[in-house]
This record gives C-alpha cells, sequence and structure tokens, in this order.
C-alpha cells in the first residue's frame, strides 16, 4: 500500500506543466503591475484613505507574527540609505516587473521565481485591506513555482545556459500536490455554494452579476434571460463539487477541464475579473491539460512507466 502511493506522488512526469505554469504566472504578474500602475502609490502606500494604509496593515501583521513579510522591510532598509518612501514604493514596482520578465522568459529561473514570490507576498500582506483572492491564488502558484524543479526545457536557462532538467520523479511530485490543492479549493468553495439556497434557485448569480463593479451586463438583459439563471448556477455548484471526483477519470478529464476553464473565462468576461480567470485558467492548464494535450507524447518518453492502475492522471 505504502509502495502505490509512493509511486502515485512520484509518477514521472515531464515539465511542459512546469512551463505553463511559469509563463503563466509571469504573465498574470506583470498584468496585475500594469493595472496597478496608475493606482500604486493609494495600493501600498494608502495615499488615499488613512484606514487603508499600509502602516495600519502592517500594524495588525506584527500582531499576528513579525515574521511575516512586507513592504515595510524594503522601507526601513531605504531610509537606512536615505532614500524617501515614496521613491522605494516605486522602485518596488520596477524591481518586481523586472523579476517576472525574467521569470516569464526563464532566465534565473530559480531566483527570479523566488524574487517574484517574496515581493508579491510582500505587497499583498502590506496592501491587506485592497487585496482578495486573486492575489492569494497568484501567491500560491508562485509560491509552487518556487519549490518545483526548475529550470524547464523551454526556459532560456535551459536553451542558452544549457543547464540539465532535473528527474521527472520530483516533477511529478510537485505537479500532484498542486493537482490536490486544486481539487480541495473547488471541493470546498462547492460546497460552501451548495449548503445555501442562494445558489441551487440563482438568487446569488444574480446578485454576484448586479453588484457593483462587476455589474457589465445590462440588468435588462439579465431580466430576459433570467431562466438561464438558475441553470447557470446550478452547473457552477456541479462543475465545483465533481471537479475532485470526475478529473482525474480519464475519458471525463478533457471535458471536465473544459467546462471548468469556460466557467473561469464566463465569470473573467461578464464580471470584469480578467485577472481572477487568468490564474485559475493558468493553474488549471498546469495541472491536468498536458495529460489531455500530449499524452501519448508525454507517456512514451518518461520512464519507469507506472502500470495503468496506478496511473489515475
Amino acid at each position: 500500500m505504502l509502495r502505490r502511493i509512493v509511486e502515485w506522488f512520484f509518477r514521472g512526469e515531464s515539465d511542459q506543466w512546469l512551463s505553463i505554469l511559469r509563463v503563466g504566472l509571469g504573465v498574470q504578474v506583470l498584468l496585475n503591475l500594469f493595472a496597478l500602475r496608475h493606482d500604486w502609490s493609494s495600493f501600498v502606500g494608502g495615499i488615499a484613505h488613512p484606514l487603508l494604509s499600509r502602516d495600519l496593515s502592517e500594524a495588525l501583521l506584527s500582531l499576528e507574527s513579525s515574521l511575516i513579510p512586507r513592504l515595510g522591510w524594503f522601507v526601513w532598509a531605504g531610509k537606512q540609505a536615505g532614500i524617501s518612501e515614496p521613491l522605494i514604493l516605486q522602485m518596488c514596482w520596477y524591481f518586481l516587473a523586472a523579476l517576472s520578465v525574467l521569470m516569464l522568459v526563464g532566465l534565473f529561473c530559480r531566483a527570479s521565481a523566488a524574487g517574484v514570490w517574496f515581493v508579491h507576498l510582500c505587497v499583498v500582506k502590506s496592501g491587506g485591506f485592497l487585496s482578495y483572492g486573486v492575489d492569494a491564488l497568484t501567491t500560491t502558484g508562485l509560491f509552487y513555482l518556487m519549490l518545483s524543479p526548475l529550470p524547464d526545457r523551454f526556459s532560456l536557462d535551459h536553451l542558452w545556459c544549457n543547464k540539465p532538467t532535473v528527474d521527472s520523479e520530483r516533477l511529478g511530485f510537485w505537479r500532484r500536490v498542486l493537482q490536490l490543492h486544486l481539487c480541495l479549493i473547488y471541493l470546498f468553495s462547492g460546497l460552501t455554494k451548495a449548503l445555501g439556497r442562494g445558489w441551487w434557485d440563482g438568487i446569488n448569480l444574480w446578485r454576484a452579476l448586479i453588484r457593483p463593479p462587476f455589474d457589465l451586463v445590462r440588468p435588462a438583459l439579465l431580466v430576459h434571460f433570467r431562466y438561464i439563471l438558475p441553470i447557470a448556477s446550478i452547473a457552477v455548484v456541479l462543475l465545483e463539487l465533481g471537479y475532485p471526483l470526475f478529473i482525474w477519470q480519464p475519458r471525463l478529464r478533457q471535458t471536465w477541464l473544459i467546462g471548468v476553464l469556460l466557467m473561469h473565462i464566463a465569470i473573467g468576461l461578464a464580471m470584469g475579473m480578467y485577472l481572477f480567470a487568468l490564474v485559475m485558467i493558468v493553474l488549471n492548464l498546469a495541472a491536468f491539460a498536458p495529460d489531455v494535450l500530449w499524452q501519448g507524447r508525454q507517456r512514451a518518453a518518461l520512464s519507469p512507466v507506472v502500470p495503468d492502475s496506478l496511473s489515475v492522471a
């Protein structure tokens, strides 16, 4: 039994999923940075409102632990060198953007991935009152990328510097952990929706679509297609609840993956949550798309081959 569990976790994998994760998260962080470009001072400095200031966020963080990463560390170091706080915060934006570009193209993969994760975490923690789910999901993806066996074969580190790729068992382990994490996310999200009545009659979906600033669809159009809302709402619940079960089934994996991707695309287009949709698409593609896109080629290239009875993903 223990041997089967170990073989399941350390099943040999190609590094295609790692390339998807690295490139996708690089694009994600860069788009997020450029979306915040003109509001960066307000986001990390709290200039717009004292109750949203970075000082208040970091003071609350200190009550939890003084070891939680924060932008205040960079500000303190800059003040020791005689650099003003606004300049330090702007430098953090450029530093994070530069690291994201390096991660995107795959140059100094390990160092750039670790740097993006750390600085992004500092930004999220210091802007705690203004950050939301997409920031936590991006940080989670960056954490897995940082720990995964880089570089992948499509990175500049591998193509230019001829750095070798690591063994397929380590690649398989970190991909498996990412897959299980996604299953937990969808399971608890689906359970939360299923416990109430609002997702079975479409009321919660209606409220989500008419609540500013997510009300991109005109209310008149929603009223016209009101009978579709309960169907779409129930479909979301079933997709999320069924994800941990059916995404592992070879015959249903492609169908379920496409359904989940279409769900996130619809969320992005209908509610303007483009970055949230993008990060969820990237995580899903990295976790399960290689089995759908390159299944035969991937299995042929790996050794040793795991028996079919153990191959659930």
